[in-house]
């Protein structure tokens, strides 16, 4: 009798990269975590761990020390780790989503408008109504940030190139430059305009209370979800209109179901720590070259590494002009300046 011998079956196709990129996703959660430990422990005043535990979750009493330790972590390290974690979740996915809606590899979250709108509206704001509370010009933030948004996608959506990535990217620009004439306009003939939108430019995490943070994370919750039930489509969008039309999708639909969850997503984020440059283009290209073209995978990873990058560059801006302290907008912008210069020189630019 013959016996068939069989030798070890393969995997079915697929599933190793899927581990690998779960892998992946795991590692970079990880990594936050150790990330977000050191932001709770590094600052003007170091913490060790056991102190940062007990500030967290200790009865200071009558102790002086551990009652400092426990209003300096509760009101100052935690309200900042948690804005840098959801603001870059919120900038990096945003990122992701634009680079694909435009086809554009070098698309960042600035590019609807959004970031131009938001600081023109807290600029009006100030100039008009005096508000000097973050929590209240928060709100002409979010409204600018929208509302430059739906002036971009309408405009878009006009004449023989309506629903053109290419005329969503010029009408953006337009929109853009025009805000940031008017913003420095207002700003110039505003003493107290100028002087919140220079700190509020540089972009930072540092100073934001948990009222801010709890309206911000609602609408960055809300940009997300859409965000996410928006990736299929996205995915056949990149083959082309015609593709993607023929293959039953909605190429209306799921173009302004993007665009708003972009909105969303880094309208909220820039509401809440002012606008952070390079951050998106930077994780996007960094999660694409990890997990390949599927969206479905990039977006989450573009935002885990959004945080990561965010959290880390505010932990540096502590570090670098101890004790003071340099904020996180201008780390990432240091750093994403060469990245962006490596990515053009090594001709690293992939279709998105």
């Amino acid at each position: 009798m013959v016996v068939e011998q069989r030798g070890p079956q393969s995997a079915p196709p697929g599933r190793s990269p899927q581990r690998r990129r779960l892998l992946g996703l795991a590692l970079l959660v990880a990594g936050l975590a150790a990330v977000a430990v050191l932001s709770l422990v590094i600052g003007a005043r170091s913490l060790t761990p056991a102190e940062v535990w007990q500030g967290l979750f200790g009865d200071p009493g009558t102790d002086q020390q551990l009652t400092e330790i426990t209003l300096i972590v509760h009101t100052l390290r935690v309200p900042r780790t948690v804005l840098a974690i959801v603001a870059g979740l919120a900038l990096g996915m945003a990122g992701a989503v634009i680079q694909g809606h435009t086809r554009n590899p070098i698309a960042d979250t600035g590019l609807l408008g959004v970031n131009s709108g938001a600081s023109f509206a807290v600029v009006l704001s100030i100039a008009l109504f005096g508000l000097r509370s973050p929590v209240q010009y928060l709100w002409f933030a979010l409204l600018g940030a929208a509302a430059a948004g739906v002036v971009v996608f309408g405009l878009s959506s006009l004449g023989r190139g309506a629903g053109n990535p290419l005329t969503l990217v010029l009408a953006g620009q337009g929109v853009t430059i025009f805000l940031a004439a008017m913003t420095t306009a207002v700003a110039l003939g505003n003493t107290q305009s100028l002087d919140v939108l220079r700190f509020w430019n540089a972009g930072s995490v540092q100073g934001v209370g948990y009222d801010v943070i709890g309206t911000a994370s609602a609408f960055i919750a809300v940009g997300i979800v859409l965000a996410l039930v928006n990736l299929p489509a996205l995915n056949l969008l990149n083959l082309g209109d015609d593709v993607a039309r023929g293959l039953g999708v909605n190429v209306l639909a799921g173009r302004t179901v993007g665009v708003v969850a972009v909105t969303l997503l880094a309208g909220a984020a820039t509401a809440a720590c002012g606008p952070i440059a390079f951050l998106g283009l930077m994780v996007a290209h960094v999660a694409r070259w990890i997990t390949g073209p599927d969206y479905r995978w990039m977006v989450p990873y573009a935002g885990l590494l959004g945080s990561v990058v965010l959290l880390l560059g505010d932990v540096v801006g502590r570090l670098v002009v101890r004790p003071a302290e340099l904020q996180a907008g201008i780390v990432i912008a240091v750093i994403g300046a060469p990245f962006f210069a490596a990515l053009v020189w090594l001709g690293k630019f992939r279709q998105a």
